[in-house]
Formats: structure tokens, C-alpha cells, sequence
């Protein structure tokens, strides 16, 4: 047994042990770049949820969790001699010193801005915006919407692409519009449900939920966060009415009565 901490290079030789063809395992020997992808989205929300529940504790064991699928990926791509872990590691320093020239002038790890010189917050999220923009470029993505991960989630997306076109001025320009917008696309969505259609009705319903997003941002919310806790506040509300249910003698209970539960589930 190991009498000092664990390292990154012990990570990186312990992926590789996991990959040996003759002893390695067998479930990691059968994994492609495409067959964890769904575990690395997993990983990712329960590093959120971790924090967002605040067990702080348990956010250094997801955070190992996440930081495993980056090694994995790495040591698929260099038993194909694509890159290492190590290239992983440089690419991530190089584009961070390139996108804080605030905080290394020179470019290199070593080199300082002078004390007390103050930052301001518009001209440092300027110079990010165009530094992303300058790379967005170089890597041949001339469209402004090209470089947008189409396998985002959707309420995330939806809010990187209205960011996008708020650069070009496409925009509104206070929170009350985006209010009036969400209730022209409610009356547009009432109108779809009298005429009965319902490839109108969901294609309204798209349009009045890409609307809130819009608004989250306005506001400076992240729409998916925003999600997660109205999720988080329904099942602490509808577990105090299942609970109710389960000791009813009213079997089952009536609209009234849940009614009744769900209020004293908000009130709890």
C-alpha cells in the first residue's frame, strides 16, 4: 500500500494498465471515443449536482470521476498516435496564457503584470471576446455559429446562439421587450391550439421556450441552471405529496384533496 498521495502520472499509467490488450480490462478494452461519451456528460451533471446540493465533500470524488474521462479519451488518442495527456495539458495552458494577456503580458507562465495596476472588467471581456474570435477564425469557422457544439443541451445551446447574434446587434436592447415577446408568443400559441394543429402548437411551444431563454440571458441566469432548480423544488414539493398519498385512507385522492398537499408542501 501506497504511503504518499496518488499522482496525475499514476492516473495516466493506471489508464494504460486498464488498456494493456493481453491483461488489461475487458470492459475498457471494448471503449471507443464514441461508446463514453454519455458517461462523460453523466460525470459532468453530477459535478454540478455535487455543487449545486452543496456536499462539497463528495464533489472531490466526481471531479476524479470527470477528470478519469479526460485520461481516457487522451489514452485512446495516443495508442493511436494522435496526442498524449501531455499534449491535452499544453494545448489548455497555451490557449489560457493566450486569452489572459491581463495577467501574463509575455505570454509565458513566468511573466507578470505590474502591481496594482487596476483591470477593467468591459476592456479584459473584450479582449476575450476577440481573442476567441481570432482563434474561431484561424481554425477556418467563418460562420458565426459554426464552432456552437450541436450536442449541447438545448436550453444551453439555444443560449449560446442568441449570445452569438446579440454581437451582431441582433438584439433587444431592455428585459421589458423580451417580456412582450414572451407574451406575443403565448398568444401565438393559445391562437395554435383553437386551430387544432398540433405541429403548430409544438412548433409555438419551441418558440415561447427559446423566448424564456432569451430572457434567463438578459437577466444573466443560466437557463439550465434556472431548470435544475425548478426541478429540484417540484420533487421536494411532489415528494411531500407522495408521501401523503401513500398514508391517505382516500384512495385515490382527489384533485382537491392533492391540491391541498401540494399547498402545504409550498408552505413547508
Amino acid at each position: 500500500m501506497t504511503t504518499s498521495p496518488y499522482s496525475l502520472e499514476d492516473l495516466v499509467y493506471l489508464m494504460q494498465r486498464l488498456r494493456e490488450p493481453e491483461t488489461g480490462c475487458p470492459w475498457d478494452l471494448k471503449q471507443n471515443y464514441q461508446s463514453i461519451t454519455s458517461s462523460t456528460i453523466e460525470e459532468a451533471y453530477e459535478v454540478v449536482d455535487a455543487i449545486e446540493q452543496g456536499d462539497l465533500d463528495h464533489l472531490k470524488e466526481e471531479l476524479g470521476d470527470l477528470l478519469f474521462q479526460v485520461i481516457f479519451y487522451s489514452q485512446l488518442a495516443d495508442e493511436e498516435k494522435r496526442f498524449s495527456f501531455h499534449d491535452v495539458v499544453h494545448v489548455i495552458t497555451e490557449k489560457l496564457l493566450r486569452r489572459h494577456p491581463h495577467v501574463f503580458p509575455d505570454g509565458t507562465l513566468q511573466s507578470r503584470r505590474q502591481p496594482g495596476e487596476e483591470l477593467d472588467d468591459s476592456h479584459i471581456k473584450a479582449s476575450w471576446e476577440n481573442i476567441k474570435q481570432s482563434e474561431r477564425s484561424a481554425k477556418g469557422a467563418p460562420g458565426i455559429f459554426d464552432d456552437v457544439p450541436k450536442a449541447l443541451p438545448a436550453l444551453t445551446r439555444a443560449a449560446k446562439l442568441q449570445k452569438r447574434a446579440a454581437k451582431l446587434g441582433f438584439d433587444w436592447t431592455a428585459t421589458d421587450q423580451v417580456l412582450d415577446k414572451i407574451e406575443e408568443e403565448l398568444t401565438e400559441l393559445s391562437e395554435a391550439f383553437d386551430a387544432g394543429s398540433e405541429e403548430d402548437v409544438a412548433e409555438e411551444l419551441g418558440d415561447l421556450m427559446f423566448t424564456c431563454v432569451n430572457l434567463a440571458r438578459h437577466l444573466g441566469r443560466d437557463p439550465d441552471s434556472l431548470l435544475r432548480a425548478a426541478n429540484q423544488k417540484f420533487e421536494s414539493r411532489f415528494t411531500h405529496v407522495a408521501a401523503r398519498i401513500k398514508t391517505a385512507s382516500e384512495q385515490p385522492p382527489t384533485a382537491a384533496t392533492l391540491e391541498a398537499w401540494w399547498a402545504e408542501a409550498k408552505r413547508r
